[in-house]
């Protein structure tokens, strides 16, 4: 390899990848902890470097010139190698002091992890925890996060999965809500029932009806994309959740809604981590010890 025709700074490579998928330079400053004149400086010095001009503006936002365009899928592919180099690194780390990034769920989050977490920093003091609480998956493989708590299997081959538990969701209501219902003994005598969903696409209806129930957008008047919000309405009888059985049993003002039918489904729970991090003695620390602690819930 001719070493000296790579006559660029690598990091300046990164802030113009950056600064391209993020689109503005305040954005992309953010993303990566710095400023947005130390962000401006480098991809300056990257067209200095190159001698072309990667980035016109218009408006507010930054557009790549044909110049740029030509390069980003490089720096894309640099961006993914860089990545995987990280990714192998802290898999050779035998230190079990640092940082491991957790993802979970709201429900999880707020109703699980806090007493898995207290308990696992008294018996690892040395490792710092980050959760992030996002009902979206994060992607490992982009290091959004070490560990994921997931309800399906991962496709990528490059990630490992040990399936904990399964979630058995009901529907729960206040009883003074659901005593305002009929008694019923087919889901399809249902008309008025009001179900608390996440957003108003028929994904929910679909798979209700298909299993008896004869709901419309009607059945959906309030929804919310955030879980602890739905408990929030539910708990004002404003309509029944999905709700896991494990949290939703200790909610003092909610009951199971037509316990006689039976639960209306039931989710797998998976521990998920990039193969390259299971290999870490701090990450498999933490993988196997929430795996035992949550698997524990599921019993």
């Amino acid at each position: 390899m001719s070493w000296e025709s790579v006559n660029f700074d690598w990091n300046h490579i990164r802030a113009f990848l950056v600064t391209a998928e993020e689109g503005t330079l305040s954005a992309a400053a953010k993303a990566l902890g710095l400023t947005q004149p130390t962000l401006s400086r480098q991809v300056s010095a990257l067209e200095a470097e190159l001698k072309i001009t990667v980035f016109e503006r218009v408006g507010q936002r930054l557009v790549l010139t044909n110049n740029g365009l030509a390069l980003l899928e490089h720096a894309r592919s640099m961006g993914n190698a860089a990545l995987e180099f990280s990714l192998v690194a802290t898999g050779q780390s035998q230190q079990i002091d640092g940082s491991v990034v957790v993802s979970a769920g709201e429900l999880t989050a707020a109703y699980m992890l806090p007493k898995i977490i207290a308990k696992l920093r008294q018996e690892e003091p040395g490792i710092d925890i980050e959760v992030v609480v996002t009902n979206e998956p994060s992607d490992l493989k982009r290091r959004e996060a070490d560990i994921a708590i997931r309800s399906f299997h991962p496709k990528q081959n490059d990630l490992i999965a040990k399936k904990i538990g399964e979630e058995v969701i009901w529907l729960y209501g206040t009883h003074e809500y659901l005593n305002r219902l009929p008694n019923i003994t087919d889901f399809s005598e249902l008309e008025n029932i009001q179900i608390i969903g996440f957003d108003r696409s028929n994904s929910v209806t679909e798979l209700l009806n298909k299993r008896g129930w004869d709901l419309s957008k009607q059945n959906f008047s309030l929804v919310t994309s955030s879980q602890i919000l739905q408990l929030g309405f539910c708990k004002e009888g404003q309509g029944v959740i999905f709700f896991p059985q494990t949290m939703g049993d200790h909610e003092p003002k909610l009951v199971r809604a037509f316990e006689h039918m039976g639960p209306i489904m039931t989710l797998p729970v998976w521990l998920v981590c990039h193969k390259e991090l299971r290999t870490s003695l701090r990450v498999r620390r933490v993988f196997d010890f929430i795996a035992t602690e949550l698997g524990n819930e599921f019993i």
